[in-house]
């Protein structure tokens, strides 16, 4: 079969690539904004991509195809999605195409919540692996370990990220509800995606969808500190639940608990205590979901801990792009402002006394909407400089960072920023840049400057 998909850059169409690949389907794609590193992995697996959504594509590249997978960065009116529909040609959602030809007869483990859905599935399909238990997996980022997003294999597990986004242009539920797990961490929930939902209770309709996916004998991981996720839970629920949190924090119950000094507590019985390598008390929390799902799957916390003492994170998780005279620069994904003071704190308990300089670019749909700009200042405070780029938003980023005093430096050209950033750093500073994309390559940027 040839698949050609719409949309293939993003982490989780180019994961249904690779899955396909390995299946043995032929896959072409498309997409307008290519980046690394999964036009890489792309590369790599030998896709053959086309930039742009030219309606020629019908006559050409895709000519050949079966069936057009549609991803939601999509809508009506691109052109190529407009001539598929009027050549009546057949289209399915990724998410779709996922369930029907990979997870239908897997026991799905699976990732969800606003944040930390993709280093705390990264970690569950390395402790899996660790276990020779081989599962297959697809991830939103590049697991280091892994060096792929996605994989197929023969394994009976499978680990998903699952993400509350719309599905596709002609589906609207949450991507999520198509996965059907039979293990479902449910890491945290607070409203984002302000494009598609209206408030916080349309994303808690959607994580109840999930929910009641869940069979019987199914398990729910739950962050027991998050009051938006026992209102999910308080609609109903027909499945086991384990609920998890930090030690020194009420909530949680006679569940799993953390402590600072990272030793674990199951209904108050020592489990064992994780030492990784990974920053921030964020972290230990995605670690110790990914040790109680793991556990369901028959992993036992000893194993799990031994896999995570391993555990080398994720590509843009607080990911070293270089060090040049002294100023390091690190590359993170992190665009709400709950994830980016997370991410600088993290960081801070990494690196003790040095400066942050953190570099942001708020272009999620979310930030263009200025959904999130009151919270912006607080969730940057921490940092000891701030650096945002604020082309093409229709709100006063310099307003909203106004709480920061002069340590906050709005730029709307790219190249004024990086000299600004370089003009600033000394010896010793750790340089944050967070984005969700691309940031017009502003991490080789920065350190061809620093080295000038």
């Amino acid at each position: 079969m040839h698949l050609h998909i719409l949309g293939i850059c993003g982490t989780f169409m180019g994961g249904i690539a690779a899955i396909a690949r390995t299946a043995g389907h032929g896959v072409t794609g498309c997409d307008a904004n290519v980046y690394p590193p999964m036009s890489t992995q792309l590369a790599t697996l030998g896709v053959g991509l086309t930039e742009g959504w030219e309606p020629a594509q019908l006559d050409g590249v895709a000519a050949g195809a079966d069936v057009f997978v549609v991803g939601n960065v999509v809508s009506r009116g691109n052109p190529l999605l407009e001539a598929i529909l009027d050549a009546g040609r057949a289209y399915v959602s990724g998410p779709q195409w996922l369930f029907e030809n990979v997870l239908r007869d897997k026991w799905v483990l699976a990732v969800a919540g606003t944040h930390g859905k993709t280093t705390t599935a990264a970690m569950l399909a390395w402790i899996l692996d660790h276990a020779n238990l081989a599962p297959g997996f697809l991830i939103g980022g590049v697991p280091a370990d892994f060096s792929v997003s996605a994989r197929l294999t023969d394994s009976p597990f499978f680990v998903i990220e699952a993400d509350e986004y719309d599905t596709a242009f002609f589906d609207k539920r949450s991507k999520f509800v198509h996965y059907r797990p039979r293990t479902a961490i449910l890491n945290n929930l607070e409203y984002d995606h302000a494009d598609i939902f209206p408030d916080l209770a349309a994303i808690e309709t959607q994580f109840h969808h999930l929910v009641r996916m869940v069979p019987g004998q199914g398990r729910l991981i739950v962050n027991g500190g998050e009051a938006s996720l026992e209102r999910v839970l308080a609609r109903g629920c027909w499945s086991e639940i384990e609920r998890f949190g930090f030690a020194d924090v009420p909530g949680t119950g006679p569940g799993w608990t953390i402590a600072v000094d990272g030793s674990i507590k199951l209904g108050g019985a020592p489990q064992g205590t994780l030492a990784f390598g990974q920053a921030g008390r964020h972290n230990q929390l995605n670690a110790l979901a990914a040790i109680a799902a793991a556990r369901h799957a028959g992993v036992p916390v000893a194993h799990s801990l031994a896999a995570l003492a391993r555990f080398n994170g994720v590509k843009r998780r607080l990911e070293v792009r270089g060090t040049v005279n002294g100023v390091t620069v690190y590359d993170d994904f992190a665009h709400h402002p709950t994830a980016i003071a997370t991410t600088i704190d993290g960081l801070k308990r990494k690196t003790g006394a040095a400066r942050i300089l953190a570099v942001l670019e708020p272009r999620s749909n979310t930030m263009k909407l200025g959904a999130m700009k009151d919270a912006l200042a607080g969730s940057l405070a921490a940092a000891d400089c701030v650096f945002c780029y604020a082309a093409n938003l229709g709100w006063d980023v310099g307003a909203a960072l106004q709480p920061l005093g002069a340590k906050a430096r709005v730029h709307d050209d790219l190249g004024r920023l990086v000299d600004d950033v370089v003009a600033a750093a000394q010896p010793g500073d750790q340089v944050l840049v967070m984005s969700n994309g691309g940031f017009g390559g502003i991490h080789a940027k920065l350190l061809e400057a620093l080295g000038t």
